[in-house]
């Protein structure tokens, strides 16, 4: 059986689509099983400082019954496979018991923390998928965005799209609605 490679990083407009189609490609033989493994380094500590600060804030006015979990995954229907944010609040009941993911749906707050690598990757196919997804609001935190930092907040999903409820420069605050009712700081955020 021969190796397939893959690129470490997907290229512009490679996503999860892109390694569904390499996969079905694959010459294997019948009864083997294909996998795609990719390899990304950890987070910078500046990434996983934003995401510590962002949930200590949010865990201060979400519900008791509502969670933060940092690796859970999202299945995004008709796509086929699953997102993995960086930060998603959701109800404990829908994190619990078997499986490994929620659908995505369930989500009432999904947050991406770009880096250099995967910009590009959150700030479009993400935003179609969560939007798609109907996830109530996405907040795209990216250090990286055209040399100034921003935080951008999307919400009412409506036919596979958002709108962009604020978007704001590093160092402004920026509003959650109501459920979260929270006024961010987003000065307190590290620049990559």
């Amino acid at each position: 059986m021969s190796a397939l490679t893959v690129d470490p990083l997907p290229g512009p407009g490679q996503d999860w689509d892109d390694l569904v189609r390499i996969w079905e490609e694959t010459d294997a033989p019948e009864g083997c099983k294909v996998e795609i493994v990719t390899v990304s380094p950890p987070p910078s500590k500046d990434h996983n400082t934003t995401a510590a600060l962002l949930q200590r804030r949010l865990y201060t006015v979400i519900p008791e019954d509502w969670e933060i979990y940092q690796t859970l995954g999202l299945s995004l229907p008709g796509r086929g496979g699953i997102y993995i944010p960086d930060l998603v609040v959701v109800d404990r009941a829908s994190a619990t018991g078997p499986g490994n993911t929620v659908p995505a749906e369930e989500a009432r707050l999904v947050v991406e923390i770009t880096s250099r690598a995967n910009a590009n990757h959150d700030r479009v196919s993400k935003v179609n998928g969560y939007a798609k997804a109907g996830v109530e609001l996405f907040l795209l935190l990216g250090p990286w965005h055209s040399g100034r930092p921003t935080a951008t907040l999307y919400g009412e999903p409506e036919n596979g799209t958002y709108r962009v409820l604020e978007t704001v420069e590093y160092g402004r605050e920026l509003t959650l609605p109501e459920p979260f009712g929270l006024v961010l700081d987003t000065g307190v955020f590290p620049i990559s």
